[in-house]
């Protein structure tokens, strides 16, 4: 786990603070029905402050285990965020909502009727990263950064690229995609002030 928080600790920390001025946590573990079967038990590890994303898909369960995490972050200081499904995140009382590239637009209406929320997105491009920006929302999640398993992962970015879109980007952005604690070293002066992660995470506490 130390070399991933490590690596989340040298990024640009200067910058992570939200348009709604929460603090970002500089690592999200970003769990998936498929390949995180017990997000709780992943979670429980975190180191405190770092934030969990909770990505149900509308599986069966989705709203017991969105629960059961909501208790754990509140014990643990982390961060929860739902991902696409705003009443869920209501109902469960969690700190916000993570928008996939498609629904962007919703960040507006959501921010108005929970302002307090931390609201995040995800962008795989510069247009992506402007609608973001335009929206209102407190960061961005741009993938992919490296080659990655995810089944919605494209051409890997590269930190070169990631670096030019995250400069300009004009919010917050976060690194996703094929991140870990050997390839977080390679996002070090790109500009982006945290990591989210799938595997990366489960590999760093499963360490």
């Amino acid at each position: 786990m130390r070399a991933l928080w490590r690596a989340a600790a040298t990024l640009e920390r200067a910058a992570a603070r939200g348009k709604s001025g929460a603090r970002l946590p500089s690592v999200f573990f970003v769990t998936d029905p498929d390949r995180t079967p017990d997000p709780v038990g992943s979670a429980i590890a975190l180191r405190r402050g770092s934030g969990v994303i909770f990505r149900g898909f509308g599986r069966p369960g989705a709203e017991q285990a969105a629960r059961a995490l909501a208790d754990l972050t509140r014990r643990r200081g982390l961060i929860l965020l739902v991902g696409a499904d705003e009443k869920l995140a209501f109902r469960v009382g969690a700190d916000g909502v993570h928008l996939p590239e498609r629904d962007l637009w919703r960040a507006r209406g959501i921010r108005q009727r929970h302002p307090g929320w931390l609201i995040t997105g995800a962008a795989h491009s510069a247009p992506a990263l402007a609608t973001a920006r335009r929206m209102g929302l407190d960061a961005a999640l741009l993938s992919s950064a490296f080659p990655s398993h995810s089944k919605s992962a494209g051409r890997p970015l590269g930190p070169v690229r990631l670096a030019l879109l995250a400069r300009g980007a004009g919010l917050p952005v976060l690194a996703l995609g094929g991140v870990n604690g050997r390839t977080a070293k390679r996002l070090v002066g790109t500009g982006v002030c945290g990591l989210a992660a799938v595997e990366g995470v489960l590999q760093a506490v499963a360490g």
